[in-house]
């Protein structure tokens, strides 16, 4: 099993990669597309659902995507239509890890995003993102940053999710963001049965969205896999959990050993229970809990394909005339 709660810094290394745009499904209903700088994560999340047996070193060898940059941009300019879909930074990955401040890997693809007028929504857990303010400030009416909320208990935090930084920090960057205009979200991504489901953990977070000026709420129930079972033990035992997996057996109504690879997700009442609370929070706070309109499909912008030296398609056309 992958020690996520080891205190030793990752590995970094370089890799190349044919292709970074890939089709992405968001909670079954909102499709569009995706890339990912980064192959790993320094976040080290128990309840992670990016790890598994085809990256048995996620958390501990982090690969930067050195080509990434280079890679989409020639996906975009030879890109089949004239409509793309919304782009998700990352589905795999937290694109504003550490490994972003040595690399600047998510930036440099941002900056392509942008000159071909391509929306985008980012998924994070990091108040590195900071960095980029004025990035994503100057495209705020194409773009959605989305911080995904587990906690404000920093007990659980620090064990559950060891490389994240503390609620209080990330909610003061969101602040931050709100104040310059850009659209932000919190998603409570993944509600732990026992652990953050409770009426007190949720209305923390829920308070610190208000206070940050988050205008988009939504949340989901964690998954279990067998992988990620086996961390949740440990953290269910090392937290005194009286029960605790007991309760998670009834609650996923599951009997062990778990069949290797498949998801589980909670029994329909513990789900729609803690959902619709949710929802009802979220609601009485005049919030919304959905993707934002202004993320759609748009036209892409063709006019940076030829332009490799910064200098504008109408430039070049005068140029050839003189």
């Amino acid at each position: 099993m992958q020690k996520w709660y080891q205190k030793a810094a990752p590995e970094f290394e370089t890799k190349t990669s044919k292709s970074l745009i890939h089709p992405f499904i968001v909670k079954g209903k909102h499709t569009g597309l995706t890339i990912n700088p980064y192959q790993g994560c320094q976040h080290r999340c128990g309840y992670c659902y990016a790890t598994y047996l085809w990256s048995p070193e996620f958390f501990d060898k982090i690969y930067a995507k050195s080509n990434a940059p280079e890679i989409l941009e020639d996906e975009l300019k030879s890109w089949k239509h004239n409509m793309i879909d919304t782009v998700m930074i990352s589905s795999a990955t937290d694109p504003y890890q550490p490994a972003e401040i040595k690399y600047n890997l998510t930036r440099k693809c941002i900056e392509v995003l942008q000159r071909y007028r391509v929306p985008y929504y980012v998924f994070t857990k990091s108040s590195i993102i900071l960095r980029d303010l004025e990035l994503h400030e100057k495209y705020k009416d194409s773009c959605f940053l989305v911080w995904s909320i587990t906690t404000c208990n920093e007990k659980i935090r620090r064990l559950v999710e060891p490389g994240t930084p503390p609620a209080t920090s990330i909610f003061m960057a969101i602040r931050k963001f709100v104040d310059a205009g850009v659209c932000c979200g919190v998603n409570i991504d993944p509600i732990l049965p026992l652990l953050t489901d409770s009426e007190e953990e949720i209305e923390l977070i829920l308070e610190s969205c208000i206070s940050a000026g988050v205008t988009y709420v939504f949340g989901a129930i964690l998954r279990l896999r067998d992988d990620i079972w086996q961390r949740m033990t440990t953290i269910l035992k090392s937290l005194d959990v009286k029960g605790g997996i007991d309760e998670y057996r009834r609650i996923y109504q599951f009997s062990e050993p778990l069949k290797t690879g498949f998801n589980i997700t909670a029994n329909q009442l513990y789900s729609d229970t803690v959902m619709h609370n949710l929802e009802q929070k979220v609601s009485k706070r005049a919030l919304f809990n959905h993707f934002p309109d202004h993320m759609k499909s748009r036209r892409i912008s063709r006019g940076f394909a030829n332009n490799t030296n910064g200098t504008s398609s109408c430039q070049h056309t005068l140029l050839r005339y003189m």
